[in-house]
């Protein structure tokens, strides 16, 4: 990405009347951040749902001000800024509608074709929380998955320091900018996990860990993961807004159960008792329904017809499912240029000839 497409990004970014999702739609109807920035006030007008007030931002030359100062700060401390139509940019976050426009990484990060699961839950984590957190760690490690929290106190930093020790990538979302470290007790973990992984933050440099910022990060924590587990969590808490954003991406979430009177598990027990989460009382049962298997064991023949024939409509998905690998029902529609209900009944009519399978999650995936 040069420098120039970069600050227009970073300007766009910075506009506070306009979110992704709308950043997004700017972007799809312009074809670029440089496009907006430059189109005509009149024919943005006529995007639906953008407003006079949201182009007086377009048209503020402060924040294209703002875009290159930050970006002195993005090359002068080698951050790595992820666009997210390029190929760089976490895949499972791109299928969120308000995942960020700009991401800023630092480490070693490396997401591409790995099993991402998030681990979350309260700061005030007790002893039996923090073994299950280790065991569960320890025995999911042969399935080499990267582990995701927040580098907060408690259960994110026993995740991610376990993760380290069984020699797993690790990866921080920070709700800051990349220039701080928060908590600041936590600065002696900085080298080892950019060693084993890394951070990422949609956050610039200005940003300070404020409490809003806390509850934004939180979708990135979900949207990057296949599935989110909440290890221990009170009534109320950050781990449960992302178990409830995770759920509303259609992604998996599971939850330790606790005893009914131990205050640090009614939140896990209540994810569970309406069946908002898995519950997780061994942790052999996440590779179960995420339907892992190891790299190095042989999978199971899948009966096929020789020369199976499809249908038209059965030969564009099974291209498209090809060519893209998992895919929720909603993108294969979409890109294929179906009804749902369409897709739906295809789907079932491929995998009864078994050309491709259901995943968890609601994923989709050629065979």
């Amino acid at each position: 990405m040069s420098d120039q497409d970069l600050i227009f990004l970073l300007a766009l970014q910075n506009m506070p009347k306009i979110g992704d999702i709308t950043a997004k739609k700017l972007i799809a109807h312009c074809g670029s951040a440089e496009a907006v920035l430059k189109e005509k006030k009149q024919l943005l007008l006529r995007i639906d749902g953008i407003g006079t007030s949201m182009l007086q931002e377009v048209y503020n030359k402060r924040h294209l001000i703002a875009a290159e100062q930050e970006l002195r700060f993005i090359r002068d401390h080698n951050v790595l800024p992820l666009y997210f139509m390029d190929s760089n940019y976490p895949e499972k976050l791109k299928h969120c509608i308000d995942g960020p426009i700009l991401l800023f990484q630092s480490g070693t990060v490396d997401l591409k074709r790995k099993r991402l699961i998030s681990i979350v839950g309260t700061r005030m984590i007790t002893s039996s929380g923090v073994a299950f957190c280790e065991r569960l760690i320890e025995q999911l490690a042969v399935f080499k998955p990267v582990i995701i929290s927040g580098f907060a106190y408690g259960t994110d930093i026993t995740a991610q320091k376990a993760a380290m020790k069984h020699n797993l990538q690790t990866v921080g979302c920070l709700a800051h900018g990349l220039n701080q470290v928060y908590p600041k007790v936590h600065k002696r973990y900085v080298a080892e996990i950019e060693k084993y992984g890394g951070f990422l933050t949609e956050f610039w440099s200005t940003s300070n860990p404020e409490r809003e910022n806390f509850l934004k990060r939180n979708r990135i924590i979900a949207g990057i993961s296949e599935a989110t587990i909440v290890i221990e969590s009170a009534d109320r808490g950050g781990s449960l807004v992302t178990a409830d954003i995770a759920n509303s991406y259609n992604r998996d979430v599971f939850a330790v159960p606790g005893r009914t009177t131990d205050a640090q598990s009614s939140g896990c027990n209540d994810l569970i008792k309406y069946q908002k989460a898995h519950l997780l009382s061994n942790p052999m049962d996440v590779p179960y329904i995420l339907n892992w298997e190891l790299e190095n064991e042989k999978k199971p023949a899948i009966q096929k017809q020789l020369f199976v024939e499809l249908e038209a409509d059965e030969k564009i998905i099974y291209n498209f499912l090809k060519s893209k690998e998992q895919q929720l029902l909603d993108s294969i529609a979409l890109e294929c240029n179906m009804p749902i209900f369409k897709v739906a009944g295809v789907l079932l009519n491929m995998e009864l000839k078994g050309v491709v399978r259901p995943l968890p999650g609601k994923l989709f995936e050629a065979i």
